[in-house]
């Protein structure tokens, strides 16, 4: 396990430096941060001033020296725009989109599990049936125009739920969290259902496939033999099987939401690290951009490294490489 874990944290640590040599040089094909940022009025003298203070007369050689030593010190520089440490901005925003992502993932769970286990225990059904035609439109539909349309629905025409903003927070552990305020729910059901949908239809798609494979194993059978109920065997034998491919893409699809929040964010106006990532595009707020790379990276290896010990949980004839067993 020791070796096993040695070796993915030596394989984490050259991706992230492999991906880092890739965000600097896709920082200056972003445009001149020093043009966005420079007075209307500014002259010549005025941006080569800003230029300098922003450490951009440098060479390209000596900026990318510098933004690795930066990166591996934990020095992530100041914002161009808010002229305060990068990580500040970054944390500032991050509990917004960390409780914005859970919420969804939430719903993706607790909805998509159910309905696909329904829709694989009974799928001639017309609820069956009604049940995948509606998480194949989930998974076609755009999330932007579904964010639209629910903002129409139910924000606009039935005036139930605000249609932007995050709403009332309270500080928890010294975090501004939305979730623990009924003004705050109000405001984040209707973006984090419009980013749980496409993972809901996933979810259901592919939990429907793991019940249709395993119900006809023999276990269950057997199962049904010794006179277990219908529940019993859905709820453990089935449901504990099927949970291996789920884990999977519910591991990966984490970071995905955590990642793909910018579209959410930005329709519903929630101030989290997707919004403010569009906003430092259109500013060309480079160390904003670049740090907010490496973080999601650093989330989809971290998932995709706990997905694979949780494999090991969920069956324990799984056996990680150099754990001294064989598969």
């Amino acid at each position: 396990m020791l070796s096993y874990l040695a070796r993915r944290l030596a394989s984490s640590v050259a991706t992230l430096f492999v991906i880092a040599g890739l965000v600097f040089l896709a920082m200056f094909a972003v445009g001149d941060p020093v043009q966005i940022l420079a007075p209307a009025d500014a002259n010549a003298e005025d941006i080569e001033r800003i230029r300098t203070s922003l450490g951009l007369d440098r060479s390209m050689l000596e900026q990318f020296i510098l933004f690795f030593q930066n990166v591996f010190t934990g020095h992530l520089g100041e914002s161009f725009v808010y002229k305060r440490p990068v990580v500040d901005v970054i944390m500032e925003r991050l509990p917004a989109t960390l409780e914005l992502a859970l919420v969804a993932f939430v719903f993706a769970v607790l909805v998509g599990i159910p309905l696909g286990m329904y829709a694989g225990v009974k799928p001639d059904g017309r609820p069956a049936r009604a049940i995948m035609a509606l998480s194949l439109v989930g998974i076609s539909l755009p999330s932007f125009w579904i964010g639209i349309l629910l903002m129409l629905a139910f924000g606009v025409g039935l005036g139930w739920l605000p249609t932007g903003g995050r709403g009332e927070t309270a500080s928890v552990l010294g975090l501004s969290l939305s979730i623990f305020t009924a003004d705050g729910w109000a405001h984040i059901i209707l973006p984090a259902l419009n980013l749980a949908l496409f993972k809901i239809a996933l979810v259901i798609r592919i939990t429907r496939a793991g019940v249709r494979e395993i119900l006809p194993l023999d276990y269950i059978r057997f199962a049904y033999c010794k006179g277990l109920s219908p529940a019993r065997v859905y709820g453990i034998h089935v449901l504990k099987n099927l949970m291996i491919p789920v884990v999977t893409v519910l591991g990966i699809e984490l970071g995905n939401l955590i990642a793909y929040t910018t579209i959410v964010e930005t329709i519903f106006s929630w101030p989290g690290i997707g919004k403010l990532l569009i906003d430092s595009i259109n500013l060309v707020d480079r160390p904003v951009i670049a740090i907010y790379t490496l973080f999601v990276i650093t989330v989809f290896l971290i998932l995709n490294l706990l997905v694979d010990l949780a494999y090991v949980v969920l069956d324990p004839r799984v056996r990680l490489p150099g754990s001294g067993a064989g598969a």
